[in-house]
């Protein structure tokens, strides 16, 4: 046991702990506050108190709690709202009320409630790391795998017949090869810092499809991959989140508020309990893990929130789910590295942020992936990390974007300026990229379209064309370009308006198949075709720009029927045909 000697905000400095260990748990003071150690300095340990610390004075005890900052991992985590460090938030304010009382903890899955088991192995069956021995219908959505934890195998020698039990009863009993017993409970607990282990990393070959045209053609994001959502205040990053977090195709979420203001969190906690699982129906928070770490929270528990999520979704993929991962934002979580270096008084580097600013967000991103996973059968599950960047006034030229760009393959480049054009999401389609589009276009070639990555890349290149001209419009006006650049100007509007915005609130257009978008696609590329040939045989663009079709494929994203979207590639030629007649073409 040491003592505390000095207090400066969430960092406590403590004296007489030798024995310690970093990323060792204490509790400070006489409130059991809950820290963590961060540096060893000698007899001295420097810990991260993730709870206000004012009030404790030197003096005070400082307990070792001989563990690492680990997460409880078993039934229970879906439906769950945790704060940075795991304590259920819910269970908190019944403790204490609507204000969380300091050194107040709770267990993170509960205790008492009881989970229907059925085995799936039986005595003297060899079970090695990563094997399910059990299954949970932990929600109407997922089935919960209770596995053999990391490290253990051996011989089954007891294992409980299916019934109802709570997840501190023992469910298993394995016999190592050195003769050691090992009992097996329906959870364990794994420290957040630590990769949890797979067999094989794979290649990003499969697309996450989000139903997000601007998303899923043109910056596509893969399982298993990494996406970064940097953009000002309003441009919609926190909307193009939860879209991603209701439409795209894992099978579980884990959404960290990591810093944000209070009332979008707010927004956050109301709105996804009344969301609905497009496929199944439910709520959506059957399948959700949320994590609430505002900005008025303490800030060191922000700096642990992040592996907090990320240890969760490392869970379920090894169940072999497919785990979206929503971090809002990693600037608030790199603001807590700053504030702690700060009081570490460590050689500050660009812009205040500590010099190990990068390797730090790089160790997060790392941890996306799809893997085949621990196990005697092959699972392969993925996470899929899409981290929100908040830059001060939007400058994508600071430390955190520019640290984040080096790591993830995927930067959808939030627009303010699109945002106020009322065009969303806002995702500028000349400075966003993504790196996986050669790597998953034989995915698109063989479910969807053969011709998938042509049509996108002649889309991409008009878009690139438009604002080649854009550029002469201004300084010349529209009137004094060539018949064929004004067509160009009339089909890429098409494009921008009728394929690249879409409406979130609109029950059809909030999700487009990736069928659909092909076909759309198809239907705007046919358009351009036809308007070249017309123009090139003498029709005005001025003629074409009233052509009645023109309306119906500026509606077709509201059209939930595709084949009814296909007829308007026949009707468009048929319209052209009647134009050259009369233009005698």
């Amino acid at each position: 046991m040491g003592k505390i000697i000095r207090v400066t905000g969430p960092l406590v400095v403590a004296d007489d702990m030798k024995g310690s260990k970093m990323y060792e748990v204490v509790k400070v003071g006489k409130m059991g506050l809950i820290g963590e150690i961060i540096r060893l300095e000698g007899d001295k340990a420097i810990i991260q108190v993730y709870e206000e610390t004012a009030g404790i004075r030197p003096g005070e005890p400082v307990i070792g709690t001989g563990a690492s900052l680990s997460v409880e991992l078993g039934p229970g985590l879906l439906t769950s709202i945790y704060d940075g460090i795991q304590r259920p938030l819910e269970i908190l304010r019944e403790k204490s009320g609507d204000f969380i009382a300091r050194g107040l903890t709770a267990p993170a899955l509960p205790r008492d409630k009881k989970w229907h088991f059925t085995p799936k192995v039986k005595v003297g069956d060899k079970v090695t790391e990563g094997d399910i021995i059990g299954v949970v219908p932990e929600t109407s959505i997922i089935e919960h795998k209770i596995m053999v934890p990391p490290k253990v195998s051996g011989e089954i020698i007891e294992i409980v017949d299916e019934g109802d039990y709570t997840i501190e009863e023992v469910i298993a009993k394995v016999k190592k090869p050195n003769g050691e017993i090992e009992e097996l409970k329906m959870y364990h607990r794994w420290p957040v810092r630590v990769k949890r282990p797979y067999k094989q990393k794979l290649p990003p070959e499969v697309p996450l499809i989000t139903g997000q045209r601007t998303i899923d053609t043109f910056f596509a994001q893969a399982k298993g991959g990494t996406a970064a959502i940097p953009g000002p205040f309003g441009s919609g990053k926190t909307v193009t989140q939860h879209q991603l977090a209701k439409w795209s195709d894992a099978q579980a979420v884990v959404y960290i508020g990591c810093g944000e203001r209070g009332n979008e969190m707010t927004d956050v906690l109301e709105e996804f309990p009344k969301l609905k699982d497009p496929k199944t129906g439910k709520p959506l928070m059957e399948r959700t893990v949320l994590i609430a770490n505002t900005s008025n929270m303490p800030v060191a528990a922000r700096e642990a929130s992040i592996y907090t999520g990320i240890t969760i979704a490392e869970y379920f993929r090894d169940m072999g789910y497919d785990v979206a991962l929503m971090a809002d934002s990693t600037s608030r979580w790199a603001e807590a590295l700053r504030e702690i270096s700060g009081r570490l008084e460590e050689m500050p580097g660009e812009e205040g942020y500590p010099a190990y600013l990068a390797s730090k967000i790089a160790e997060f991103y790392e941890r996306a992936g799809r893997v085949i996973t621990l196990g005697s059968e092959e699972r392969i599950g993925s996470v899929s990390v899409i981290g929100a960047v908040s830059p001060p006034g939007g400058d994508f030229s600071e430390p955190v974007v520019q640290n984040t760009l080096r790591v993830v393959k995927v930067f959808w480049a939030l627009d303010a300026d699109l945002a106020r054009r009322r065009h969303f999401p806002a995702i500028n389609w000349l400075t966003s990229y993504s790196l996986y589009i050669d790597a998953i276009k034989d995915w698109w070639h063989q479910n969807v379209d053969p011709e998938w990555k042509a049509m996108r890349d002649k889309a991409m290149g008009l878009l690139q064309k438009e604002a080649e001209l854009q550029e002469i419009v201004r300084i010349v006006g529209p009137d004094a370009l060539p018949e064929k650049e004004r067509a160009v100007l009339i089909v890429t509007r098409m494009i921008r308006e009728d394929y690249l915005q879409q409406d979130a609130f609109d029950e059809v257009d909030t999700y487009c198949p990736p069928k659909k978008q092909v076909t759309m696609m198809r239907v705007l590329l046919n358009f351009y075709d036809k308007t070249m040939e017309a123009v090139d045989k003498g029709v005005p663009v001025e003629e074409i720009a009233k052509l009645p079709v023109r309306e119906k494929i500026g509606r077709m994203k509201f059209e939930p029927d595709i084949e009814k979207v296909a007829v308007l590639i026949e009707e468009t030629n048929k319209q052209f045909e009647e134009l050259l007649k009369r233009y005698g073409a």
